[in-house]
């Protein structure tokens, strides 16, 4: 009977399980998670999560009874050390567990700051995992002061929470502008406006020299000298492909685990998907971090396993809440250059990104329409007006005919 191993317990490695099973799949499926929690969502932990508006369970993708039904085989709180290629065996726990595909879900880890600049000191947290947030959920007390470093959506939501919580939150953002690498200055504005009037101090082209404190952080020293105090830290610096594991098996790396427009690695019978995973895009390559992506190349893996043999197409997209504030994205705004804004129409107005007559991605605040005919005119490789897409008076919908 044919074994199909899912290293990674996330997003990705549940989407391929069970879409193995629902593709008519029949031989054993075992998924290996480093995490004792079964395969949960990762975008409320920063947002309903901690705030505590949402239970742990309901985190959770599947119930437990789920995987007992579909004859998938969890293995929790397990790290697997090392994966032979040519014996086409994994190693989890001292024990070898051998397969006859592999499928690497392994997703992304934090950066985190360094210990020479104190990163190392009690008090200093990344916003990742369930354990993450767990631990510092009873830092968020009404009055405390919470420094970020890092002015991207992460960073942000964390900061929306603080605020929503009652504490004197402040964003370190060494660039010159908050989500200056992700989106447009239009973009940027928006946010700032909208946390600053939520009484978050936003310090751009501000960097950190070291945070301050013996064995718990009491405070951050800035690049221009100034010191903040801080009763907790929050770095939200960005996260790097887990590709450790590939890497030592021998599997070609590049931005992230490497893989053909189909899924496969550069070894046999292995696949990628996920935020670990890139792939072929336009002529280069990419590496996309979201739930869209993990779910629907984990899917295309699963079905390419079965023996589609299609290549997988991404239709990125993305969203992040920041206090009521929905952002949603479509697209990659990758070498636009130029933006054209529809609104603001109460409190919704939705950034669109063009390079030459061509679409590539919109930003939606609270503005679902524009966000479902962005998506769908970029997916459909539609060209449209920009004239028409500033004027209030245009019916979105009638650009779709």
């Amino acid at each position: 009977m044919a074994h199909v191993v899912i290293v990674g317990a996330g997003q990705a490695g549940a989407a391929c399980a069970a879409k193995l099973r629902a593709l008519g799949f029949d031989g054993a499926i075992t998924m290996i998670g480093e995490e004792p929690a079964p395969p949960y969502q990762r975008p409320p932990l920063s947002k309903a999560y901690l705030l505590g508006e949402m239970e742990e369970e309901r985190l959770w993708l599947r119930s437990n009874d789920f995987y007992a039904e579909q004859k998938i085989t969890l293995r929790l709180g397990a790290k697997v050390d090392a994966i032979d290629t040519a014996a086409r065996l994994v190693t989890a726990g001292g024990e070898a567990v051998g397969y006859d595909e592999l499928v690497l879900t392994t997703g992304s880890t934090p950066r985190r700051l360094p210990a020479a600049v104190g990163g190392d000191l009690g008090g200093v947290y990344t916003v990742r995992t369930l354990a993450d947030v767990d631990a510092m959920r009873g830092e968020f007390v009404a009055g405390r002061r919470l420094v970020i470093v890092g002015g991207g959506y992460i960073g942000l939501e964390a900061a929306a929470v603080g605020a929503k919580l009652g504490l004197d939150v402040t964003v370190l953002e060494m660039a010159p502008r908050i989500l200056q690498r992700v989106a447009a200055p239009e973009t940027s504005d928006h946010f700032r406006a909208l946390h600053t009037a939520h009484g978050v101090k936003i310090l751009e082209s501000t960097g950190l020299d070291r945070l301050l404190g013996e064995g718990r952080v009491t405070g951050v020293r800035l690049s221009d000298g100034r010191e903040l105090p801080a009763d907790f830290v929050i770095a939200g610096v960005g996260i790097l492909p887990a590709t450790a594991l590939a890497e030592a098996a021998g599997i070609a790396l590049e931005n992230g685990i490497r893989t053909d427009e189909t899924g496969r690695t550069s070894a046999p019978h292995v696949w990628a998907a996920g935020d670990c995973a890139s792939f072929p895009w336009k002529g280069g390559r990419l590496r996309l971090e979201s739930v869209g992506n993990a779910i629907d190349q984990a899917e295309a893996v699963a079905a390419n396993i079965m023996g589609a043999d299609a290549p997988y197409v991404a239709q990125p997209w993305f969203w992040s809440d920041q206090y009521d504030c929905k952002l949603q994205i479509a697209g990659l705004n990758t070498g636009y250059d130029r933006i054209v804004t529809r609104g603001p129409e109460g409190d919704a107005v939705s950034f669109w990104y063009f390079r030459g007559d061509a679409l590539l991605a919109v930003d939606a605040m609270n503005d679902s329409r524009a966000y479902m005919v962005g998506k769908r005119l970029i997916e459909q490789g539609k060209s449209v007006d920009p004239a028409a897409i500033a004027d209030l008076a245009t019916n979105l919908k009638a650009l779709l005919k």
